[in-house]
């Protein structure tokens, strides 16, 4: 799983932003199977097309490029990461998942804000937040709409969880005890007192 959208709070905005490029700055595009490779090509063109759609439709609706070159297919379906700032809700990239490396990234100042901003997709499979704060960590989990959320943590898939999401990405879970429930049939039964 990958994020799609950053949502980052004005007051480390420009200091995530930053960092943020600078990583990207290192990643090594190439052969999968090359030492040294950190991102290889994407599944085909149709993927391509994609990442240069949302590129091209957030760019027109007043998104800035901080790093990476403009996507197109002219390395077949190898694609250099685009970092975009000053995304809006009504951008492409903010309703359909991209799968490619186009990292848009959203200032929100308030908890409600951001809680607001990371529901507004018709997908739910999963979402991920950062915070100190044990109180708001229980609000943040329990007002996000995903089937999973990392809490100060990235890598979030394990077999031992159960995987799955709710709205557009799915219904019903894999993996773990609960991934057993999908091939059960409950029956109840209801008794009389004779």
């Amino acid at each position: 799983m990958c994020a799609n959208r950053f949502l980052v709070q004005s007051g480390i905005h420009d200091d995530f932003v930053a960092a943020l490029a600078e990583a990207m700055g290192k990643l090594r595009i190439g052969d999968g199977f090359e030492e040294g490779v950190t991102q290889s090509a994407l599944i085909n063109s149709d993927a391509v097309d994609k990442v240069v759609e949302h590129f091209e439709d957030a760019m027109a609706k007043g998104a800035r490029r901080v790093c990476g070159p403009i996507p197109d297919a002219s390395r077949g379906n190898y694609v250099q990461p685009v970092l975009l700032t000053h995304i809006s809700t009504d951008m492409t990239l903010c309703h359909e998942e991209t799968f490619g490396p186009l990292a848009a990234v959203i200032r929100f100042d308030t908890e409600e804000q951001a809680i607001e901003l990371a529901n507004d997709t018709p997908f739910g499979l999963a979402a991920y937040f950062y915070t100190r704060d044990l109180h708001r960590m229980w609000r943040v989990a329990d007002a996000l709409e995903a089937g999973i959320v990392g809490i100060n943590e990235g890598l979030i898939s394990n077999p031992m969880a159960p995987f799955g999401g709710i709205k557009e990405s799915g219904l019903g879970r894999e993996g773990s005890r609960h991934g057993l429930d999908e091939y059960t049939e409950l029956k109840y039964l209801c008794m009389g007192a004779e």
